[in-house]
């Protein structure tokens, strides 16, 4: 029988006809379920954002907005579903609709406070380094600045707000003695950020710029994660991650040096190594101070850092070991008064900062310091030392781009002990134990934009001193233009007395020394230029006093002093206007008064200038391979006290002036060549004035200049750097 073609016909059209009703019904079906999703998209200010990206969010569903911030488009998704709103410069909004009920509808879109040109805090805080958002100094600049000779506090005296006390070395800011200022590596606090030194001899900072890649100074107003300092924090950070494996030397006219750098996958070791002997300089300089022995040094730094998978674990350890011998003259003395120094340093850093849970930041760390001095003072002799730690725990949320929490706790441990034996036989002996227990909390708050505040507080108890201190800090930024911005900041600040007072606590009793800020600040930056204007006003309470020429074991000690300190700081630096030319200048002004100490009433003390100015500059010659840099420091002349007249401090030394120059000469691109010379003109500075004890026969009290060392110093070096790249060098170290 053959095939019924007739049949097979029938059915094959019956199968297209059904499954083109089926098609014709999933389609129309699919057209019904779609619903429209419509509206449009404005900023804060109700003007249409174009090109922005809508979508509802686990789909492929959305579209871009138009010219006029419209968007249209359908979806099949049904019920409650989160719409999601992006654009680069805003905060992407996240919206939960009513997918059948969401036509015609306008979505405003918040401006990123993450953003570059986003408002920045910046009241008393001068910043270096690549992760600064407005940085006023480089990392290059900390040892690249003449007449800095690598020392880290002296490229710090050429900005607005320090004074330069030549006869001391140490960081004075805003009327502020050298004590209130502390140090902080990687947030952990140094004990003894300073070289031992006696009797009007500058010293240095310890910390050599090898290790570190960037700072952050700040002249008051700090943050609430900081304390114990009235006037100032400085925050050096060491490097993340080193760029590669690599070995240093130098050889210097006042020593040597030798670093290296070991590089692996997850971890890096760097090490260094100096020896100073001021020997040669001394001999090729004349004097103005009778050396026995010069002033020689052995020192060295290391960091381990090993990077885990959510945080960086980093090591440093440092060590210094420092001695001199010297003849003093003395006004009060017919014979020169010998003083032999010797000083050993340790300081122990561990820091680890990571993120856990739920985006939680966590920094956490100790430190250990440990300062031996033996100093022979003719026959009498003086030995102390200092056993200082710091135990930190800070945690940090980002609940949003505008609002990041902090909360920590600090624990601060010190131990001081000092004998003196007299020429007579007799020893005295002083010293204190010290425990400081301190928590904080801290929140960042972006309004906008353009507004922002940081809000904290900080609760310490010293038992030592038997109190409890609370101090708030709140800071507000509002940023008025593009490149432009107004910042306002008030702190209460609470410091421990100076060791030289603390030490006789067990006969007297003390109270926290305590200081308010009120800071206004201006800041403009746009194209490598940048301008601040700062001014401030700082109360000083519950400074010490006492009853004696100097402070000893019997003075009567109390904390019924006072002070203030009011004053304009400018800053300006242009590293675009001319090619190769990089400079900057930095005026400060400040009207200060204290009655502390001795003090019969309320003067501005000897270490402060009323007007300072720095001018610092870097020029690129190319043809020459040279970096050559020029530094003139100026400062009107600073008070003293003169016995032969009636008034208290009512003497003024003559104005201070200091050109420094230095010159880097590339013999290639691994190997230098540097040179440089302080007080080029040789200007002949005077410190002060110290007067004898009583009047000679005529009833005048004789008098003897505060002098530096030497009208100059000059420094002559070869650097040389080993690497695989065979680029690197250490012009950053100079």
């Amino acid at each position: 029988m053959k095939p019924s073609f007739a049949h097979h016909s029938n059915h094959s059209q019956k199968s297209l006809k059904s499954i083109f009703t089926f098609a014709i019904l999933l389609f129309s079906l699919t057209i019904f379920s779609q619903s429209i999703i419509s509206g449009k998209v404005v900023d804060e200010k109700g003007k249409p954002v174009s090109g922005a990206n809508v979508f509802i969010e686990g789909t492929y569903d959305g579209a871009s907005t138009t010219e006029s911030g419209d968007f249209s488009f359908t979806t099949t998704v049904k019920g409650n579903q989160t719409l999601v709103v992006s654009f680069l410069i805003y905060e992407t909004s996240k919206t939960v609709i009513d997918v059948a009920n969401f036509q015609n509808k306008t979505i405003k879109l918040r401006e990123s406070v993450t953003s570059l040109d986003a408002v920045v805090i910046t009241a008393g805080t001068l910043e270096a380094g690549d992760k600064a958002r407005v940085s006023v100094l480089k990392p290059l600049d900390i040892v690249t600045t003449a007449g800095s000779a690598g020392n880290i506090i002296a490229a710090l005296q050429t900005l607005p707000g320090t004074q330069t006390v030549g006869e001391d070395g140490r960081l004075f800011v805003r009327g502020g003695e050298a004590n209130e200022t502390q140090t902080f590596v990687d947030g952990i606090r140094v004990a003894q950020p300073y070289g031992a030194t006696t009797n009007n001899l500058p010293t240095r900072g310890r910390f050599s710029p090898f290790l570190f890649s960037g700072m952050s100074f700040s002249t008051g107003g700090y943050s609430a994660e900081y304390g114990e300092a009235l006037s100032s924090v400085l925050l050096l950070n060491t490097q993340d991650d080193p760029d590669q494996t690599k070995t240093e030397i130098s050889l210097m006219t006042v020593g040597l040096g030798i670093g290296n750098t070991q590089k692996w996958k997850k971890s890096s070791l760097s090490v260094n190594a100096n020896y100073i002997n001021l020997a040669p300089y001394q001999a090729a300089i004349p004097q103005n101070v009778d050396w026995n022995s010069p002033f020689q040094s052995l020192s060295g730094e290391t960091v381990y850092r090993y990077n885990f998978n959510n945080g960086i674990l980093k090591v440093y350890a440092a060590f210094d070991a420092s001695k001199f011998n010297i003849n003093q003259e003395n006004i009060n003395s017919p014979d020169k008064i010998r003083v032999d120094l010797n000083n050993n340093n340790f300081y122990l850093n561990s820091s680890y900062k990571g993120v856990f849970g739920n985006n939680w930041q966590i920094t956490t760390g100790l430190s250990y310091g440990y300062s031996n001095n033996k100093i022979n003072i003719d026959s009498g002799k003086v030995a102390n030392d200092e056993n200082a730690a710091h135990l930190k725990l800070k945690l940090r949320k980002s609940f949003s781009d505008r609002f990041k929490l902090s909360i920590g706790a600090d624990c601060f441990i010190t131990q001081f002990n000092e004998d003196f034996n007299e020429n007579s036989g007799s020893v005295f002996t002083n010293g204190y134990d010290s425990n400081i227990a301190v928590i904080y909390t801290e929140t960042d708050i972006f309004f906008s934009k353009k507004w922002a505040a940081k809000v904290g507080i900080r609760a310490s108890n010293n038992d030592l001193l038997d109190e409890t201190a609370i101090s708030p800090r709140i800071s507000f930024a509002y940023k008025m233009a593009k490149n432009s911005q107004f910042a306002f900041a008030y702190g209460d600040f609470t410091q421990t007395p100076n060791a030289e007072y603390i030490k006789y606590f067990n006969n007297n009793q003390f109270e926290s020394e305590k200081a308010s800020h009120y800071i206004l600040n201006f800041q403009y930056n746009k194209n490598g230029k940048t301008f601040r204007a700062e001014t401030y006003y700082k109360d000083y309470r519950d400074l010490v006093k006492f009853d004696t020429k100097m402070a000893a074991f019997n003075s009567v000690f109390s904390n019924s002093g006072s002070g203030y300190a009011k004053g304009l700081d400018l800053f300006w630096r242009d590293g675009k206007s001319i090619k190769n030319l990089e400079y900057w200048v930095s005026y400060s002004y400040i009207d200060t008064e204290r009655d502390y100490k001795n003090f019969s009433s309320q003067v501005t003390p000897s270490f402060v200038a009323d007007h300072s100015l720095s001018i610092v500059t870097k020029y690129f010659i190319t043809d020459w391979k040279s970096q050559i840099g020029f530094t003139n420091s100026y400062s009107s002349g600073r008070p003293y006290n003169n016995p032969n007249e009636t008034k208290f401090m009512n003497g003024k030394t003559k104005s201070y002036n200091s050109l420094s120059f230095n010159w880097a000469y590339l013999l290639s691109q691994q190997k230098i060549l540097y040179f440089s010379v302080s007080n080029v003109l040789g200007s002949q500075n005077v410190f002060g004035y110290e007067y004898a004890n009583s009047a000679d026969n005529a009833g005048f009290y004789n008098r003897k200049e505060i002098i530096p060392t030497a009208d100059r110093f000059f420094f002559i070096g070869f650097f040389w750097t080993i690497s695989n790249d065979k680029k690197d060098n250490q012009l950053r170290n100079l």
